[in-house]
């Protein structure tokens, strides 16, 4: 008798783990990280007075030099605060696709007020498709808005080399937006 109320114990236990484990298997999905609501609306640095010629061919010429100390012959695009073109410089020997490209990682960074990079840890690491499908989008680093008193001026773009090529070259004339003369 002791046998069969074992048995009859275990083939119930049997039946209530094969039960937890379609229960564990019909379980809801993992949440989805875009259903999240920030607190505070990301990347709302607000757009200041346009950069001006001068402080924009400065800007690309600091872009030019770290290039060249680097030996890397790269495109430079510096667009203003409303996303128009202000100056562009090729290297000699930069790739003739890396023209446009340019143009485009700097008005991208200004008008979503952002670095392109985003928008590539975007696709890359979160899965994030989506953004691959919304206007003016280039998710390529080396794109950079420039900053100045907490508004954003402009941005530069960089082309012609790998992304982080591009980035560092950008990033190291964002950085002198503080030391260029208004």
């Amino acid at each position: 008798m002791k046998s069969r109320t074992v048995l009859s114990l275990l083939a119930t236990a049997v039946l209530l783990g094969a039960g937890i484990g379609q229960a564990a298997d019909q379980a809801e999905p993992a949440p989805n990280p875009l259903d999240v609501i920030p607190d505070k609306m990301p990347f709302n640095t607000p757009y200041g007075a346009p950069i001006s010629l001068q402080r924009a061919q400065a800007v690309a010429q600091a872009a030019v030099t770290e290039a060249n100390r680097r030996g890397w012959q790269l495109n430079v695009a510096v667009v203003d605060s409303g996303a128009n073109l202000v100056t562009f410089v090729r290297m000699d020997g930069a790739q003739l696709a890396s023209i446009s490209i340019s143009e485009h990682k700097a008005r991208t960074a200004v008008k979503f007020r952002r670095p392109t990079r985003a928008f590539e840890d975007g696709v890359q690491k979160s899965d994030l498709k989506y953004a691959l499908t919304l206007d003016d989008i280039i998710a390529s680093r080396g794109g950079i808005p420039l900053v100045e008193g907490g508004r954003i001026i402009g941005a530069i773009g960089c082309s012609g080399g790998t992304g982080s090529q591009d980035e560092a070259v950008c990033s190291v004339a964002a950085a002198t937006i503080g030391t260029i003369g208004k």
